[in-house]
């Protein structure tokens, strides 16, 4: 249901030249006000697309409902929801996943691409295969693939499949 009221309410995700634009016209962001080099951040912004605002809150109180599902709990947004709400409360939090999942769907309508986890997103006590030494990744993948990644095979030479 919610991705259906994403989608007709978005229409053409190149119309918005960044994710920050795509969010303000969701209204994810705060309104601010500034003044003599000091900025207030308030409220979420009210002037906007309703149906998406209330798509992606939905979306985000689906994230916190489900956090304690183990499934879940290895995933970037329920350690953003944890970790804001810890500091500024329920509502904050859902906002700020709110956000997040609007951004993501901005770059995953953009490159037309499935999410991915962030990259630099490692759950606790997991690391990340960026941060996997040559010998842990040769292990994992096999010495030939890492091979193949380091060096790539010649024109003339013959792959088996």
């Amino acid at each position: 249901m919610l991705a259906i009221v994403i989608d007709r309410e978005v229409g053409s995700v190149e119309r918005f030249p960044s994710p920050h634009h795509f969010a303000g016209y969701c209204g994810l962001v705060p309104k601010v006000s500034a003044s003599a080099g000091r900025a207030h951040y308030g409220r979420m912004v009210k002037q906007c697309n309703t149906y998406l605002k209330w798509a992606f809150i939905e979306a985000a109180n689906v994230v916190v409902a489900h956090r304690h599902h183990p499934n879940w709990r290895r995933k970037y947004v329920v350690h953003l929801y944890e970790a804001i709400q810890r500091r500024k409360g329920h509502a904050v939090g859902v906002g700020a996943v709110a956000r997040y999942l609007a951004e993501s769907t901005y770059w995953v309508l953009k490159k037309s691409e499935p999410y991915r986890e962030p990259p630099h997103w490692a759950p606790s006590g997991k690391r990340s295969p960026v941060s996997l030494s040559q010998e842990q990744a040769r292990a994992q993948h096999g010495s030939r693939e890492i091979r193949e990644l380091i060096v790539p095979p010649q024109a003339n030479e013959i792959m088996p499949l």
